[in-house]
């Protein structure tokens, strides 16, 4: 009985450890805030520094295809070592490309290579990935990493519309026919995003957190201690505020010049009309995650509004299909180090040099 309780707190403690060092990705909709949790995670120590979106997930895995195979793992190291993701890593090329090439069989071991040895490098116990997207893989992701944890970040829909609808993003970019219903088509986007990765977070059960953003915002201390628990990792809010890496003390936001606040920025900016359509397309959805709406009886109130949320959420579904498939990838083809600089977003050592 004696040794079968020390093997039970062998287990636990191991487990203990295994969470307390395990990666996180911080996950959701662009424009919900996991840039500000991201530089959050790293300000507060014990994180490999990484200013960069790794996109392994959602862009280099669908891209180069199956890592198992060398010629594609050279193809992808090819491609990577010539882009802004390697400049911002500080890791030697030599030795990374060795390390890959020799060792990779799959995204996951990609990442926790790259990854690890920049928490190496840097002395660091544990690493962190700000890919919003890849949200939409947690599930894939946690095949191949199975101690990952994610969090969730989650933002009121209509502050989220707004700030895609000032700062296009190309996955919810609309056909130049439905140009002047963008705001709408964008809240059809959060929607699609936020409900998708809901379900994946049912699959990953207790390594899933969900987070508001207001709360983060509203009460930073008691949001991250609650963060900080789950990932176990202790996340003082001084030492963030200090620290003060990226968005932290420099705020990343879609509407620069404009001093108020980040949450309810939809009450001033959008218009009554805009509102009411906004709320027509997910209202029940914003209303089921607990945000109150300015018109609670609002309903879809056209042909034109229905058609926009049918099309664009089988618009949204049909092409995550397709670009994650063995015909997206063969018609898309691998990618060169430029054309991944001209979709990721990093901060390049080599352009920050320049300037």
């Amino acid at each position: 009985m004696g040794e079968a309780n020390v093997l039970r707190q062998d287990v636990i403690q191991q487990q203990a450890i295994s969470r307390g060092t395990a990666p996180v990705f911080i996950v959701g909709c662009p424009r919900s805030g996991t840039t500000l949790l991201y530089n959050m995670l790293l300000s507060s120590g014990g994180f490999a520094v990484y200013l960069a979106e790794s996109n392994v997930f959602n862009l280099l895995v669908p891209r180069f295809g199956d890592l198992s195979v060398r010629a594609n793992r050279e193809k992808l190291m090819n491609a990577w070592l010539d882009s802004k993701l390697f400049r911002a890593s500080f890791l030697d090329a030599r030795d990374i490309r060795e390390k890959v090439t020799s060792e990779c069989q799959n995204g996951g071991d990609f990442i926790r290579i790259v990854m690890g040895e920049m928490a190496l490098t840097q002395g660091a116990r544990r690493w962190a990935d700000n890919s919003p997207e890849e949200l939409l893989h947690a599930s894939a992701i946690k095949k191949v990493l199975p101690d990952a944890l994610f969090i969730h970040m989650i933002r009121d829909g209509r502050d989220v519309s707004l700030s895609l609808d000032a700062r296009p993003h190309k996955w919810v970019r609309p056909f130049p026919w439905d140009r002047k219903d963008s705001l709408l088509v964008t809240a059809v986007s959060w929607e699609w995003t936020v409900l998708e990765g809901r379900k994946q977070g049912k699959i990953l059960g207790r390594d899933y957190l969900e987070v508001r953003f207001e709360d983060l915002q509203a009460d930073p201390r008691a949001t991250l201690a609650r963060i900080g628990s789950f990932i176990e990792h202790d996340l003082d809010y001084d030492r963030i505020l200090k620290i003060g890496i990226g968005s932290v003390s420099k705020p990343n936001t879609s509407f620069k010049g404009d001093p108020g606040s980040p949450v309810g920025r939809w009450k001033k900016k959008m218009s009554p009309e805009k509102l009411a359509s906004v709320e027509g397309l997910v209202g029940p959805t914003l209303e089921n995650l607990g945000y109150a709406l300015a018109s609670p009886r609002a309903k879809i109130g056209t042909m034109n509004a229905w058609r926009l949320k049918v099309f664009y959420r089988s618009y949204f579904y049909t092409k995550f299909r397709f670009k994650n498939s063995f015909f997206g990838r063969s018609y898309l083809g691998p990618m060169s180090g430029p054309q991944i600089d001209d979709t990721v977003i990093a901060i390049d050592p080599a352009a920050t040099l320049k300037s």
